[in-house]
C-alpha cells in the first residue's frame, strides 16, 4: 500500500482503538457551567505548530504536517520552527511571541506545540489571552507543556489536549508500530469532537469504585513547582492523572508528598497512574519502595477510585486525554476505564 493512499485510508477508516471497553455501566455528572470547551475542528481548519519548551527544526516536523495534513487540516508554521537558544526554540520572547501570535489569529483553530523539554514555564506570564478567551482553541501537547494546561484550568476553566507533539509522530506510518500510530490518531479524533474512552489493565493494586469529575493533572514534576503559583491545579473534585519520566524514585516520592502536604489528594474524584519512566537507583542509594508503593501509601485512607498504568505519559501508549473536561471514571475487575462526558 502506498503512503498517501494508507493516510488516506486511515483518515476515512479510522483506527479502531484497542482501549475501548464497555463495563455497562452507567454514568452521571454534575453540569459545570464554568467549563469552557472550544470549537472542534473540521476539514479546512488550521492548526498552528510552535516551540514554546524546545526546540525542532523544519525538516522534523514533516512527519506531523504531513499526517494532520493528510487528516483535512491546514497547517501553518510558526516562527520559532528552526530557531534555537541553547535548548530552547528561541529566546524567551520570541517563544512567547509566536505563541502570543498564535493564540491571537482568528484563523487558527487549535496550537500543536512542537514538542516538550523546558521552556514553557519562561514565558506563561508573558502571555496575554484575552483575545483567546472570546474565542477558544485547542492546545495540544504534554510534558512541560502542561504548565499550559493547568494555567488554562485554574485560570480560565478552558479545555485542553494533553497528548503527543509534533516529536512523536512517526516518520512512516507503513512502519510505525501500531501503538504509536493509534496515539497519534486519538487526536484527529479528539480533535474532530469524538467521545473517546480508554481502559487501563486489571491490576490487583487498584482501587475500586466509580466516579465522574473534571479532569486535569500531566507531568508530576511539573505539578509540584506550580504548587503557590497562579497556575497551580485546584484539584477539589476532580481526576487528577499524573505521569512521569526519568527521576529517582525518592524524588518521585517527594512530589507525591507534595500532593498530599499541599492538599491536592484529599478531595479528589479520582486518581489515575500514568507511565513512570524511573531512573534506577545509585548503587548503596536504594530507596526500597516502588512507584506503586509510594502511591498507595499516599492513598491509602482515602475512598476514591485509583487507576495504575493507565496510558498516558512518556510512552508509546499515550493517548490524547481532554484536559478540563467533565470525565466518568471506574475501576473495577475489568481494569479501570476513563471516558469524556463532554
Amino acid at each position: 500500500m502506498k503512503r498517501k493512499h494508507f493516510l488516506s485510508f486511515m483518515l476515512t477508516a479510522g483506527c479502531t482503538l484497542p482501549v475501548h471497553v464497555s463495563f455497562g455501566a452507567s454514568f452521571k455528572a454534575l453540569a459545570n457551567p464554568s467549563i469552557k470547551i472550544p470549537a472542534y475542528l473540521k476539514a479546512g481548519d488550521t492548526i498552528g505548530i510552535t516551540s514554546p519548551a524546545g526546540f525542532m527544526t523544519s525538516a522534523e516536523i514533516q512527519p506531523a504536517i504531513a499526517m494532520m495534513e493528510s487528516w483535512g487540516f491546514k497547517i501553518k508554521v510558526g516562527k520559532t520552527i528552526d530557531k534555537r537558544d541553547f535548548g530552547m526554540g528561541g529566546t524567551d520572547q520570541e517563544r512567547a511571541a509566536d505563541l502570543q501570535e498564535m493564540l491571537n489569529d482568528p484563523e487558527i483553530k487549535a496550537i500543536m506545540c512542537a514538542r516538550g523539554g523546558y521552556g514553557m514555564v519562561r514565558i506563561i506570564d508573558l502571555l496575554n489571552f484575552d483575545i483567546f478567551l472570546q474565542k477558544p482553541k485547542w492546545i495540544i501537547g504534554f510534558s512541560d507543556v502542561t504548565v499550559l494546561h493547568c494555567h488554562l484550568n485554574r485560570q480560565y476553566g478552558i479545555a485542553s489536549i494533553h497528548s503527543k507533539m509534533c516529536n512523536s509522530f512517526p516518520t512512516d506510518p507503513l512502519l510505525a508500530d501500531p501503538v504509536q500510530l493509534e496515539t497519534i490518531l486519538s487526536i484527529n479524533k479528539l480533535l474532530k469532537g469524538e467521545h473517546l474512552q480508554y481502559q487501563g489493565p486489571v491490576m490487583s493494586i487498584n482501587k475500586p469504585g466509580k466516579s465522574s469529575g473534571i479532569l486535569v493533572g500531566g507531568n508530576l514534576s511539573i505539578i509540584e513547582t506550580l504548587a503557590g503559583t497562579k497556575s497551580d491545579l485546584n484539584t477539589d473534585g476532580k481526576i487528577l492523572f499524573v505521569e512521569d519520566t526519568g527521576e529517582y524514585l525518592y524524588r518521585l516520592d517527594r512530589m507525591f508528598w507534595n500532593l498530599k502536604r499541599t492538599g491536592k489528594l484529599d478531595r479528589l474524584a479520582g486518581l489515575i497512574i500514568g507511565g513512570f519512566k524511573v531512573k534506577p537507583d545509585d548503587p548503596g542509594e536504594e530507596f526500597g519502595k516502588t512507584i506503586y508503593d509510594i502511591v498507595l501509601e499516599k492513598v491509602k485512607h482515602y475512598g476514591y477510585p485509583v487507576a495504575f498504568d493507565f496510558p498516558v505519559g512518556h510512552q508509546k501508549n499515550n493517548y490524547a486525554l481532554k484536559c478540563g473536561a467533565n470525565h466518568s471514571l471506574e475501576v473495577g475487575p475489568k481494569g479501570s476505564r476513563l471516558m469524556a462526558i463532554n
